[in-house]
């Protein structure tokens, strides 16, 4: 009776995934390296083990920026000339040595935030006429406080938190826009929504919108990126279906930015995310909003500011790297707008190697294991008993004389 039922757990917990990646790695954190100022922020996460290192270099100079540059040995460093990554050419200011240990790098900034008057509530960005638009924020004109008095060493994260330099309209007087960003050591499940599945090959990137004042009642906002990829590997959006589960009910999908290079001799970098944000800080079912990616657009190969994205790879950026631009929306048609909770936050990941796939829980598989053996349990003990009976009647027969 019960071989049966372990058989079928047996058979449940196959289909939970086993991580491809349950390497751990040493996990350092840097701010300002070299420099004791503190009027800018340059963050330097080294993630080390399995003989390589993960450098990610996150920054506010300019657009918020990270780089992700891949080092197949566990002794390189990040050198930075802080004269140079300050002046209005910073190419050459970032660096790896050693230089031949680079194997891989990606880079991915975040450049405007658009606010648009959503008059029919159909959350429908990309359709929204031009005269629906508000000036959107340029955030290489955001001033940014000191990150290092949000370093912590414990929960290996920082924020790069900013407000609007010229703010005429007052959004900002009591609000701010930020980006949280959480570095891992191992394979887990993040504890805040969407529960993001991550290895300890990749970091997770919250932006959130706080108390910022909407410029109408029925305002929706969309983020807009733009990434890098060197010529043989253009950047290309895939959508994965995704399994319902405890962590996030009733979102199937997973959008992942990857390069699109199929004959690629390694691993190679991706932005992941759930197609879900959250409109309050519990992040509970009732508060999530859909997020739409539109697009990935070709961008000629210039940079509106200078950032940490020219000083590491240089200018002419267009002649040597794909660079394309994309924007994730946030709500759904007839949905609350931001002016409800006057708060909004989306998850992401940023990492190297083979993006977390998510599979059934634990609580799943035991819900799974019982709905299908109890029937072959009571299959099983009614057999028995027919048996049983059957066994019991021809044994007691008297036969008529």
């Amino acid at each position: 009776m019960y071989a049966g039922v372990w058989l079928l757990l047996l058979l449940a917990a196959g289909t939970l995934g086993v991580p491809e990646d349950e390497e751990s790695r040493r996990i350092y954190l840097q701010f300002n390296p070299g420099s004791s100022s503190s009027a800018v922020n340059l963050l330097h996460t080294r993630a080390v083990g399995n003989g390589s290192t993960i450098h990610y270099v996150w920054s506010s100079i300019g657009a918020p920026a990270v780089l992700l540059i891949y080092t197949e040995t566990e002794h390189s460093q990040l050198r930075l000339n802080w004269t140079k990554l300050l002046s209005p050419d910073p190419s050459g200011a970032i660096a790896i040595e050693p230089a031949d240990s680079v194997l891989y790098s990606t880079a991915l900034a975040f450049t405007r935030i658009f606010e648009y008057n959503d008059v029919n509530n159909t959350a429908n960005f990309s359709g929204a006429a031009e005269r629906y638009f508000y000036p959107s924020y340029d955030l290489s004109n955001f001033v940014w406080e000191n990150a290092n008095n949000t370093l912590n060493s414990s929960s290996l994260s920082f924020h790069l938190t900013g407000v609007n330099a010229t703010d005429p309209t007052g959004s900002f007087r009591n609000g701010s826009i930020s980006f949280k960003v959480t570095a891992y050591d191992r394979h887990g499940r993040d504890a805040s929504s969407p529960r993001l599945l991550h290895t300890a090959n990749c970091t997770k990137l919250e932006f959130q919108m706080s108390g910022v004042q909407p410029r109408g009642n029925r305002s929706r906002f969309a983020l807009e990126m733009f990434t890098l990829e060197e010529k043989s590997g253009r950047k290309k959006k895939r959508s994965v279906r995704s399994i319902d589960d405890e962590y996030t009910p009733t979102i199937f999908e997973v959008i992942e930015l990857v390069p699109d290079a199929p004959n690629a001799s390694h691993a190679q970098g991706y932005f992941q995310w759930k197609s879900v944000a959250y409109g309050s800080q519990n992040g509970t079912r009732s508060d999530s909003l859909p997020c739409v990616v539109h697009g990935l657009q070709d961008m000629n190969g210039t940079l509106p500011a200078p950032s940490i994205i020219q000083a590491f790879y240089g200018e002419q950026l267009g002649s040597r790297y794909n660079m394309v631009a994309l924007n994730v929306s946030f709500g759904i048609a007839d949905g609350d707008f931001y002016d409800k909770n006057k708060y909004l936050v989306w998850s992401a990941l940023v990492g190297y190697g083979t993006p977390p796939r998510d599979s059934f829980s634990v609580l799943v598989i035991c819900i799974m294991a019982v709905a299908l053996g109890l029937p072959l349990v009571l299959l099983i003990m009614g057999t028995i008993l027919v048996w049983y009976l059957k066994k019991t009647v021809f044994t007691n027969y008297q036969p008529i004389n």
